[in-house]
């Protein structure tokens, strides 16, 4: 054993000396005496084993303090405080506060003793003190907002105060209004801010001024189907409480006096408005509404075929005043400012030009974010260029990782909700793959390489530019890829081309001279710069009509959640990271695209029912059919391309007469108006009706419709479906379908004959539904369907409102989906 012992020694000092001097080769096993061979062959194998162990330990802790020396741990703050924020809102009630605080108050004095460890340890420390206290920030600001969303559709007399308009291509306006009172009828929940819509022509009402007038207020919808975007959850953290329209012209009438907070947003509004209808009158059309967008972030002037086009060329990002609009601006400030300097004899030697034009430029900046809106990605990107210019004035590095990490802590320490925001997202990502492709570049080996020629100047400038253009291009595309397919469900097949012919007309023509054009308007000299700017937005939407022609756009379908994570943090890893760590996230990046690529073991979803009840669709092989002729866009086009529809199949109408009668009773004796008389089927023209359409619609057509009465198909699984615009027709839908649909609030749970009653009141609960059959082999019958709602939960701040009953104005208590579809 004593000889075997030294055997070892030895063989762990030569596979040492191996390992240290070769440590990425493998290790041979040297020659042994004959005598030797066979005792220490297990031994030397295992000293070679532990030799290994010990060296790859060795190489992850260099690595990590590889990575403590760069600072790239502080990188991981809004990382971590994202998570925790994440998982916050993801949360199905509301997390315990108190359990959170005590779980940070726990961790942070380990985080804070460890924080200058260079391993691993350090970092999980961290992590787990800045998770909670991204919850805790999220709920904050869930419970700072507070906002009241409108709990059911009514039809009010509303009276408030203008806080913002913008005005469409036709000409209708749309007007943020602070609510102050409603009348006939008085809401017992009013919410705070409305935003209604007015397609009358009248005289645009000042902002900061009163407005009346009888409105149609609804709560802003929810996800068009599971895990797509929920649009209340987004007006509750921007405080819009109901959307609507008016029935008429809104009235001005006199307005009480703001606050001061409300003055000053006022007044900012009102020369957000300004500029935009004036940068409208100097440049119309559609080249002056994208121009007023590049400024004022107004885009509701642009038609609809231009912003598809600039969709389909992958320029849609140019119309968002974000981190390509901020830093054009700035750097065309910086650029013109330190050449008009230098123009003056003597004024570059005496004083430090460069930083005078940096403080220009953070003015003029944090101007044009005021008069933007304040988006996301313009905020994030004015942070960002505020901390680059600080940078410029102490003489330090302007462009780093830790600059677009401390704008993210910034934006998350005050808005946490922001991290589920696709803008924020795709906009970080960009970012991130920029600055660090960025780095790489100018890290890398230099080569020195002799090419004359008269041309080299000319080659070299140009070759530069359109390289780097078509860099960023690429980096910039493949960063925000995922969160194009993971939130849109498509992607510009010919985005990159889009952006290397319109973004130099953009870069040297578009932007530049707007600024121009911007700050020469007080002096009224600003004519010919928007003419020149105008002339570039013309041309750029000619380049994207003409990549849209080519018919690009790849529509990609939802992908699993797991894999939307794993790509997305991959890539965040190998963006941050420096070392062979970085590897980490191409692992990721890799499980999530095979997650992706997997086939979806789930069955497509049959039947799908929009929030309203006012559309149904049907799935059949490659096609899909509505109840609809001309289904609502809005919703269908989140459906076609999250589910990758077919062919679309409209339904076929008719009309019958003598469906439905009238009940000519007479009003009740003392009454002083005369009732309305109550309409009601003919029980066997109806039944005769229904029976026809359900058994033409078995033939694999789509649905038959009779005009204002109902609609009537049979899916593939044998469902017989029925949808209601006439509720004189419900007796006869119940006994005859499967399952009836309809719009309209009704207090009646189910049918008598046991058919699935689906009516506004239900899906109020629930929100969309998929139904898709839930046995290998389909089912005759809905009850062995399965039925997934776009509502996850109702214990919500955002989806609270869902529970409302105004007649008791109480909060009714949760309940899970039953037999009747509630």
């Amino acid at each position: 054993m004593a000889r075997i012992d030294i055997a070892e020694k030895q063989a762990a000092r030569e596979a040492e000396a191996w390992g240290v001097a070769r440590a990425g080769d493998s290790l041979p096993i040297p020659a042994l005496p004959a005598r030797r061979r066979g005792a220490t062959l297990a031994a030397y194998a295992r000293a070679v084993g532990r030799v290994r162990e010990s060296l790859a330990g060795q190489r992850i802790d260099a690595a990590f303090a590889e990575e403590r020396a760069h600072g790239h741990f502080f990188l991981f703050v809004p990382v971590f405080l994202g998570i925790g924020a994440a998982l916050w809102f993801a949360a199905a009630t509301d997390p315990p506060i108190y359990a959170l605080l005590l779980l940070a108050c726990v961790t942070f004095w380990p985080a804070w003793r460890l924080r200058y460890r260079e391993d691993w340890v350090a970092l999980a420390a961290g992590a787990a003190f800045l998770v909670p206290v991204g919850m805790l920030l999220a709920a904050m600001e869930s419970a700072r907002l507070d906002t009241v969303i409108l709990d059911t559709p009514v039809t009010t007399q509303i009276s408030g105060r203008v806080l913002s308009r913008e005005s469409d291509e036709r000409g209708a306006i749309r007007y943020r209004i602070a609510l102050e009172a409603t009348r006939d009828p008085v809401l017992k929940r009013p919410p705070g801010v409305v935003t209604l819509l007015a397609r009358s022509r009248h005289e645009p009402i000042a902002i900061g001024a009163g407005i009346t007038g009888r409105a149609r207020l609804g709560p802003p919808s929810g996800p068009a189907l599971a895990g797509l975007n929920d649009f209340a959850f987004d007006a509750y953290f921007a405080g819009t409480g109901a959307v609507g329209y008016f029935y008429s012209a809104p009235k001005a009438v006199a307005a009480g006096e703001a606050k001061l907070e409300g003055r000053v947003r006022q007044e900012i509004a009102r020369w957000r408005n300004n500029l935009t209808e004036h940068i409208r009158g100097r440049i119309g059309g559609d080249a002056g509404a994208i121009a007023a967008a590049l400024v004022t972030a107004e885009q509701r002037a642009i038609g609809a075929d231009t912003v598809e086009a600039l969709r389909q060329a992958g320029l849609a990002h140019v119309l968002a005043i974000s981190g390509l609009n901020m830093v054009l601006a700035a750097g065309t400030f910086l650029v013109g400012a330190r050449m008009l300097m230098a123009l003056i004899p003597g004024f570059s030697e005496r004083y430090a030009a460069k930083k005078i034009a940096a403080v220009g430029a953070l003015i003029m900046v944090t101007l044009y974010i005021l008069v933007s809106g304040g988006a996301l990605s313009a905020v994030r990107s004015w942070i960002m260029i505020c901390v680059m210019l600080v940078a410029v004035l102490f003489g330090r590095s302007a462009i780093s990782l830790r600059n677009v990490a401390l704008s993210a802590i910034l934006i998350l320490l005050v808005t946490p909700s922001a991290v589920t925001n696709p803008g924020f997202q795709m906009s970080y990502a960009a970012t991130l793959g920029l600055v660090a492709g960025y780095a790489a570049w100018r890290e890398r080996p230099m080569r020195r390489e002799s090419r004359g020629g008269p041309l080299q100047l000319f080659g070299g400038s140009l070759g530069r530019f359109f390289g780097g253009l078509m860099l960023s291009s690429l980096i910039g595309g493949f960063s925000t890829l995922i969160y194009s397919i993971g939130h849109f469900h498509r992607i510009p097949a010919y985005g990159l081309a889009g952006n290397l012919l319109a973004m130099p007309v953009i870069s040297t023509i578009v932007m530049p001279f707007g600024l121009i054009a911007v700050l020469l308007m007080p002096f009224g000299l600003d004519a010919i710069p928007f003419a020149i700017m105008g002339k570039g937005i013309e041309w750029m939407i000619a380049l994207s009509t003409w990549v849209a022609s080519w018919k690009g756009e790849i529509v990609t379908g939802q992908i699993p959640q797991s894999a939307f994570l794993l790509i997305g943090l991959g890539g965040g890893l190998a963006c941050i990271l420096r070392t062979r760590l970085r590897h980490a996230g191409t692992l990721l990046v890799a499980l999530g695209i095979v997650i992706a690529c997997w086939p979806d073991a789930r069955r497509a979803p049959e039947v799908l029912v929009s929030e309203d009840g006012r559309l149904v669709a049907i799935r059949r092989g490659e096609t899909v059919a509505t109840n609809r002729a001309r289904p609502p866009d809005f919703i269908y086009a989140q459906w076609r391309r999250a589910l990758r529809l077919g062919d679309l199949v409209k339904p076929e109408m008719r009309k019958s007469e003598g469906l439905t009668v009238e009940d000519a009773a007479a009003p009740a004796e003392g009454t002083e108006k005369q009732r309305k008389p109550r309409r009601k089927a003919d029980r066997q023209k109806a039944k005769d009706a229904m029976a026809s359409a359900l058994a033409e619609a078995g033939k694999g057509t789509g649905f038959i419709c009779e005009t204002k009465a109902f609609c009537a198909a049979v899916s593939p699984s044998g469902w017989r479906i029925v949808t209601l615009e006439d509720l004189a027709f419900l007796g006869t839908a119940c006994d005859a379908a499967d399952l009836v649909v309809v719009p309209q609030a009704l207090r009646l749970e189910a049918c008598r004959s046991g058919a699935r009653l689906m009516t506004a009141r239900h899906l109020r609960r629930t929100g969309a539904l998929e139904i898709q059959p839930g046995a290998e082999k389909a089912p005759s019958t809905l009850s062995e369907a399965e039925i997934t709602p776009a509502v996850e939960t109702l214990d919500r701040p955002w989806s609270r409102h869902r529970t409302y009953d105004w007649r008791s104005g109480t909060f009714e208590a949760e309940t899970a989906l039953n037999d009747s579809g509630e």
